[in-house]
């Protein structure tokens, strides 16, 4: 069962592994990425992030869709973590119901707007945020358990 989803470039680091994963009882971390599959490095780094108990998946968004509305995590409290919305868009196109997305840190780039002084996104991002919200998917922005929800779509807006 997806407990939560979260945005954020760095993935599973300490505010994922040491707040959010036991604020929400998390069981399993599911990373959806293309790139980071593919990389032995990546892999192993997430790994020993992950907190002791916790389970990790590394998977393709088709491979994490498959697996998720075939059931094979009903019995686990799954946080789904993406660096980048487009990845949450291809779960959604492949039959994912995501009800609200925690997009908590998007780190600068060339190109890129800044947002909050954590999130930081590219026109691309703009349009799949657009897309996700579209599809009824609540967005919000919420570093760390303890600040306030806001709004992510106002954020956008400004």
């Amino acid at each position: 069962m997806i407990t939560g989803v979260r945005i954020d470039g760095r993935l599973i680091h300490g505010q994922v592994a040491n707040l959010w994963v036991p604020k929400l009882g998390i069981t399993r971390v599911m990373v959806v990425d293309s790139d980071v599959v593919t990389s032995d490095i990546e892999k192993n780094s997430l790994k020993l992030a992950t907190p002791s108990g916790i389970k990790l998946s590394v998977l393709t968004p088709e491979k994490a869709a498959t697996n998720l509305l075939a059931g094979r995590y009903d019995s686990q409290k799954v946080l789904i973590v993406v660096k980048r919305p487009s990845y949450l868009v291809k779960l959604v196109e492949l039959g994912m119901p995501l009800e609200v997305v925690n997009v908590g840190n998007m780190s600068r780039v060339d190109g890129s707007k800044t947002i909050t002084k954590s999130v930081n996104v590219l026109d691309q991002d703009v349009q799949d945020f657009e897309l996700l919200h579209a599809k009824g998917v609540k967005l919000i922005h919420q570093m760390v358990p303890s600040d306030n929800e806001s709004s992510f779509m106002e954020l956008l807006k400004k």
